[in-house]
């Protein structure tokens, strides 16, 4: 699905991002499963993963990452009109996470709720807020990419164990001022007949959780990593190739390319595919490991903040995650 009018002009104008305390190294994990540093960096590009506190819920991590993003765009959270949190590891089933950032943040003026698609799920709220901004139904959002997956994960299987880890990262997006950056293309889609390929079984309708199978921990991530590799890999250059061309631009007009933080070999085929220089992409995968709706947001707001691009150029953001979902955006900034 693509952008089919043009409204309003939508700016990105503040970024923040926050991940736990507590590094857990690939050698700490080598003493739980049986795995090494060598083999996990070697087939991942991960070294290292943060890990929530005990209490230190997706919520808490959410705000804090908005509080960053609030502060560089001068916005006041009394004046926030939408918050949109990205997360398949919510506090609570009900009520949204998105509710508690609101009360967090004392932002009681805005519309709030989560949506779940994901790794994908940041840019499918950005592509939500855009829209409603930009036909002026709000002047400003608060998207935010959460995730609390050491709760979800299963820490004796080591195919995907090593890969994922907790924190947050959030943007405001408002009204565009002349001569202001821009969202200028987007794009999000979905393959449903690919569920099986990447979920988390348990926990739902489908198959609560109770006392009789909570030994086979069907709340935990389940994965077919090499068809989610190969399927990662085309979706997202297909993506990143509709938003750079509807932009009106070349892949030589891109100053910095921030892919989902997955798999280093993932982005590695993106960069390929797209013919794009390894020094215009960027990755912080080997600090994080794959923070699914908050990998792309930390990326962005570590990206920004550390020069890879300046005011004037082009980035484009690409995600792929479990649904099948997948989306781009190319910016302005």
């Amino acid at each position: 699905m693509s952008d089919l009018i043009q409204g309003i002009d939508v700016c990105i104008a503040g970024t923040g991002s926050h991940v736990p305390e507590h590094i857990l190294t690939n050698d700490e994990l080598a003493m739980r499963v049986d795995t090494s540093d060598e083999w996990i960096v070697t087939r991942t590009g991960i070294r290292e993963r943060r890990i929530a506190a005990e209490g230190e819920h997706t919520s808490h991590m959410a705000t804090k990452a908005a509080r960053i993003a609030l502060e560089q765009a001068g916005i006041e959270a009394g004046e926030i009109d939408l918050i949109i949190v990205a997360t398949i590891t919510p506090d609570t089933l009900t009520p949204a996470t998105a509710c508690y950032v609101q009360q967090a943040l004392g932002a009681h003026g805005a519309v709030a709720f989560d949506i779940s698609a994901a790794c994908s799920g940041f840019l499918y709220a950005m592509k939500i807020s855009k829209r409603l901004i930009s036909d002026g139904a709000f002047n400003n959002a608060l998207i935010i990419g959460a995730e609390k997956l050491s709760a979800f994960v299963n820490w004796e299987d080591r195919a995907t164990c090593v890969l994922f880890g907790d924190g947050a990262g959030a943007a405001v997006l408002r009204k565009a001022e002349p001569g202001e950056g821009s969202i200028i293309a987007t794009e999000m889609g979905t393959d449903g007949r690919l569920t099986h390929l990447l979920s988390i079984p348990g926990g739902g309708s489908a198959c609560p959780i109770t006392i009789d199978n909570a030994a086979e921990r069907h709340a935990t991530l389940a994965m077919l990593g090499k068809e989610v590799f190969k399927h990662a890999v085309t979706r997202m250059k297909e993506a990143a190739e509709r938003v750079i061309e509807r932009a009106g631009l070349t892949p030589g007009d891109i100053a910095c390319v921030i892919p989902h933080q997955a798999n280093l070999r993932i982005i590695d085929a993106i960069a390929d595919r797209l013919d794009m220089p390894n020094e215009r992409v960027f990755v912080n995968l080997h600090k994080y490991g794959n923070t699914s709706a908050a990998a792309v947001a930390i990326a962005l707001d570590e990206a920004a903040r550390s020069g890879a691009f300046k005011r004037g150029d082009h980035i484009v953001l690409v995600v792929f995650g479990a649904g099948l979902t997948w989306a781009a955006a190319a910016i302005r900034w």
